[in-house]
Parts: structure tokens; sequence; C-alpha cells
């Protein structure tokens, strides 16, 4: 199965499955199916993946309207983000940045290995692939307020959420998981490093991940990467109760970062420390509503060497220069989990 959902830029709801790119018949966007339980996504999934690329007249009846075949539209945000939190859930990279602030001693602090670590993010910055990128600026160092010299990226997946919102107080137990998280998209948070290194004690980032954060234009649903799911690492000390039991949510997602058409890196998503059932129920644990358009950063994904690092100071390379492309690329097996681009342009 290969399916995937976005929005075109007249607004249409579209989805690209194997005979091209159709109008979703029986909603009007991706807001409105995220609002409804997992039975109304897969019926969806099912009806779309089943469509051959032929003439409506020779379709069978159905209970709802034959597609609508479309060439190639231009493609906005798929979804309306509500909430963002972006979690630090890749052993390797927590420990190559543990080392650069704790060099003597252990990389990684006490909780990183008992919960999901994460941030809130700031949705009204999430944009979509293509989108230039304005070099931000912000506090350097005490009394240096300039554009950031040391502009880097993230490599990442982003879980969007989807079903019934639980209300205020009640967690979310990690079993139903695959009621709440409809897809995954690309994920790139744009980072300044020394605008980060300068602000994040003691609360962590903020304005150096808060100007950017850019995702693909397509959501692959879960229900196509079922053929792609994997053991995640084996986790010691074994967590709490809440966050055991959410079945298999690694993924087997390749992926690939090019720097002006040059491939830099390579990487994959399966080795994942913390994976996504986890995230959810760590973020309702305490009882904060999670929604429909919410969506899950995975944090950066590395691989542990500079070949297949996350970001550019794990690749060993320079920052961003203004008119550099980043290009991210995805693949699950047959799943194409399409690009997440953007272009630095100079701070105006």
């Amino acid at each position: 199965m290969s399916i995937a959902f976005g929005t075109a830029a007249d607004g249409r709801f579209v989805a690209r499955c194997d005979g091209g790119i159709v109008a979703v018949p029986g909603y009007g966007s991706l807001d409105e199916l995220l609002a409804k339980p997992r039975a109304a996504w897969l019926e969806v999934i099912e009806h779309l993946s089943s469509r051959e690329r032929v003439d409506a007249g020779s379709l069978e009846p159905l209970d709802v309207p034959s597609p609508e075949w479309i060439d190639s539209p231009e493609l906005a945000l798929p979804f309306t983000i509500g909430d963002y939190v972006d979690f630090y859930s890749s052993l390797e990279h927590a420990t190559f940045f543990g080392r650069l602030l704790r060099p003597e001693g252990d990389p990684l602090l006490p909780n990183w290995r008992r919960m999901p670590v994460g941030y809130h993010g700031r949705a009204s910055t999430i944009v979509v692939s293509g989108t230039p990128i304005q070099r931000p600026r912000g506090q350097l160092n005490p009394g240096e307020f300039d554009s950031t010299r040391a502009l880097d990226i993230e490599v990442e997946l982003g879980f969007v959420v989807g079903g019934t919102a639980n209300s205020l107080g009640d967690p979310i137990p990690i079993a139903e998981a695959a009621e709440r998280i409809f897809g995954v998209v690309l994920l790139n948070d744009w980072s300044a490093r020394d605008i980060q290194r300068f602000e994040s004690q003691p609360l962590g980032p903020f304005l150096a991940k808060a100007f950017a954060t850019s995702i693909s234009p397509w959501v692959v649903p879960v229900a196509a990467l079922e053929a792609v799911r994997v053991h995640g690492p084996r986790q010691e000390p074994e967590p709490l109760p809440y966050l055991i039991g959410g079945g298999d949510w690694n993924f087997d997602i390749a992926l690939e970062v090019e720097l002006n058409g040059e491939r830099i890196a390579a990487t994959n998503a399966r080795g994942l420390y913390w994976n996504a059932a986890q995230q959810l129920a760590h973020l309702a644990s305490g009882g904060a509503i999670v929604r429909p358009g919410d969506l899950l950063g995975t944090g950066t994904i590395s691989g542990g060497q500079q070949e297949s690092g996350g970001s550019l100071m794990e690749m060993g390379r320079p920052f961003l220069a203004d008119g550099d492309e980043i290009v991210i690329r995805g693949r699950a097996g047959d799943v194409e989990l399409g690009a997440v681009s953007g272009t630095i342009l100079p701070h105006r």
C-alpha cells in the first residue's frame, strides 16, 4: 500500500496513491479526517488505495463518490498545526551533544533513559517544504545581538495526532496509541546553535528553534507503514509501566540529506530509543490535552557516525551559509515519504 495525504494550494484535500493524485471524496480537509476515529481513517485509506487510474465510468458503485484525478498540484501545509512538541529520542544524538556539554561526565542526564525528554515548540512557525528560511537573529553572547553564525539542521520525523481529544486531566494509555497517531511527515528542526548555547540554561531551547520548522507536504498514514514496523532497541532501565505495552512503534525509514544537490549523510529511524507511542503516552501522562492536528517531533535522528549524522555538527560540516539549500528525503520500503526542503535567506 502506498498512500499519503496532503492539501493543495487551492485548498483541495488530496491523496497520493499508486494511480496518481486524487481529490479525497467525502472530506473537505485533512483536518476533518484527523478529527474522526481511526475506523474512518482506515475506511478512506482502503477506498483510495484500491483505486486504479481508470475512467470514472468503469468504477463499480461505491458508498462515497469516485475520486477525481488531479495533475501535480502545488501543495500547502497538509493540516492545521495544533500544539507542537519536539522530543530528544535518539541515543546517539543525545550522547553526542551531552559529550559537548559534559566532557568530563556522563553525557546523558539521569532522566534521559527514564522518559522521553522534549520541549514545546512554536506551531505558528511550522512551514511547508520549499518555504525559504530567513536567517534568525538573537543574543549570541552577553551584550551581542546579531544574526546567527551557527545555523544547523535536524533530521527528524513528525507524528501527526488525530482522533478524539482526551479531557483535561485524563492521560492517554499507551495501548491507545494506534487510535491517536494518524501518520508521519518528514521534519527539519532548523537550529541556531550559538543562540541555543547562550539561552538554553536552565530551561532548554527557545528562540534558537522558534523561528522555523519545515515539514513535508505529504502525511503518510501509519497504516501504510505496517510492513516496515520493527522492534526498537532494548531500554535499560525498564521504563515505568505507563510507557510499556504500546507495541512496535519503530519504523525502518531510510533518511538522506542533501546540501546544494550533494548527498552528505544517510541515517535511519529504526534505532530511535523512544518511540512515538511512548512520546504520546508521556506527553498526556500528567493530563495534558492532546488534540487532532498536534505534532510530535522525534528529535534528531542520528546513527552515531559522521556519515549518518542528523545534524551538520554531527557530520563534522560547516554551518549553513546564505543561499544553501537543504533537502531531506525519506523512504520506507516501497513507500515514499517525499522530501522536505528549505533555502537559507539572509536576515532582512
